[in-house]
């Protein structure tokens, strides 16, 4: 188990039921503002993809140089995630949350007085792949498990489809804004969106039941607030050293490398120029991806409930195959315009997009207990290396192949993979390293 310091508590905890009003609608009213801030970052995370052809032709810079700032963006957006949860058991949720949309909105800023591709990746690659990491489904995962007891998978499938709903709700206006008055009024209008979210965050998120004098939803006892937690940074890496000491992590972690190349990775950066190879419009791709990201919400949703009722490895084998096989007939069914082939792969690609995360998220939890978090931002990097590496390795062979086609069935095939190792998973393999704090989890 990894040690870290006995915090004192802010209020006596008591196991006398009703000593503390329920948290009730104030549960979901935090877990609504959760959403918002995930739905801002979210947006932020497909207009790399809308940005490509704009600001190739507006300053000539290469595209691979354009690209390399959805590559870093990518990259440092996973290998946050594990640090901010730690961060934020320091600093508080809130203070964290709302600071990381300050980042974001100076990040969008910034590149309204870009002159030079560096300035594109500091700006957008960093900036925004630092604040956007801080607003993950580790975000996500943190919120649930201290407001909620019941409900948590169902919590957590809504959070996580947040973030797909923010192309719900931004990508096809984007994507109609761009080609009407450029790229630069766009993205300054999601820069002060982040603003009003950032100030919603800090005027309404409270970072534990506890703050309001509260019980956690569906609790029937009063859960004392922790003080911060001492060594946020250590404790990341030291929690990391002890999961890769246990087969499930990598089991894990090899899944969702697979998962983040199969979906965000290769749809966010790649989606639009594969449509265009086959004669589709920018506006009819960006729907496309849009109509992909509304049933994300609703697959990621169902995922949850059904994650409280069945067995998650189970759920996994299912996701990744059915995701596998909507890749592999993709080839043969992408069309110009939006035929009912096409139709039909975005509602059973989107089902499954993020549907995979609820399980992943419930099983990192009942293996390592109260580090369960942390453990989960470690494999949500271990996400976005592989969609950094899909982004890149998916262009390179649109160039050397001349089409998509060898990317989409090879990303079929490697998540048949995924779906074997989901069944080999042993929830058990981390609770000897973890234990006492998983058995207590179960």
């Amino acid at each position: 188990m990894v040690q870290h310091a006995q915090t004192p508590v802010t209020s006596p905890p008591t196991s006398a039921p009703g000593s503390r009003r329920p948290a009730g609608r104030r549960a979901w009213a935090i877990a609504v503002v959760a959403g918002a801030a995930i739905v801002t970052a979210g947006a932020f995370t497909t207009v790399p993809g809308l940005l490509v052809t704009p600001l190739h032709q507006e300053y000539a810079w290469d595209r691979g140089q354009i690209a390399l700032a959805a590559s870093v963006n990518m990259v440092l957006f996973g290998f946050t995630a594990p640090f901010a949860a730690a961060l934020m058991e320091r600093a508080g949720i809130r203070r964290v949350a709302a600071g990381a949309m300050l980042l974001i909105a100076a990040g969008a800023l910034l590149t309204h007085a870009m002159t030079a591709p560096w300035q594109l990746t500091l700006y957008w690659g960093v900036l925004i792949g630092l604040g956007s990491g801080c607003l993950t489904m580790t975000f996500a995962a943190l919120v649930t498990g201290r407001w909620f007891v019941h409900r948590r998978g169902l919590v957590t499938g809504a959070l996580s489809a947040s973030s797909h709903l923010g192309q719900l709700l931004f990508l096809p206006l984007l994507a109609w804004a761009v080609d009407h008055y450029g790229w630069q009024p766009p993205v300054v209008t999601l820069a002060l969106a982040a603003l009003t979210v950032s100030a919603l965050v800090a005027l309404f998120l409270r970072d534990h039941p506890a703050d309001v004098g509260a019980r956690p939803y569906g609790s029937e006892e009063f859960v004392a607030k922790p003080a911060p937690a001492q060594g946020a940074a250590r404790r990341t890496v030291t929690v990391l050293f002890a999961a890769t000491r246990t087969g499930t992590f990598w089991l894990l972690a090899g899944m969702f490398v697979i998962c983040g190349a199969s979906t965000n990775g290769i749809m966010w950066s790649n989606w639009v120029p594969a449509a265009h190879d086959h004669g589709m419009h920018a506006t009819v791709a960006a729907s496309m991806l849009s109509l992909i990201g509304v049933f994300s919400a609703l697959g990621a949703a169902v995922s949850g409930w059904l994650t409280d009722r069945f067995d998650p490895r189970r759920l996994l084998t299912v996701y990744f195959t059915v995701r596998a096989l909507t890749l592999l007939a993709l080839p043969l069914v992408f069309t110009a315009s939006a035929q009912p082939s096409m139709i039909a792969f975005g509602v059973v690609y989107g089902l499954v997009d993020v549907a995979t995360v609820p399980p992943v998220i419930t099983l990192c939890q009942r293996t390592y207990g109260d580090d369960g978090p942390i453990v989960f931002g470690w494999t949500n990097s271990a996400h976005q290396l592989g969609a950094g590496a899909s982004a890149f390795l998916g262009a390179t062979a649109r160039d050397v192949f001349g089409s998509y086609d060898t990317v989409w069935i090879t990303l079929g095939a490697v998540c048949l993979v995924a779906a074997l190792l989901a069944m080999v998973v042993r929830m058990s393999d981390g609770a000897r390293g973890f234990a006492p704090k998983a058995e207590a989890a179960r």
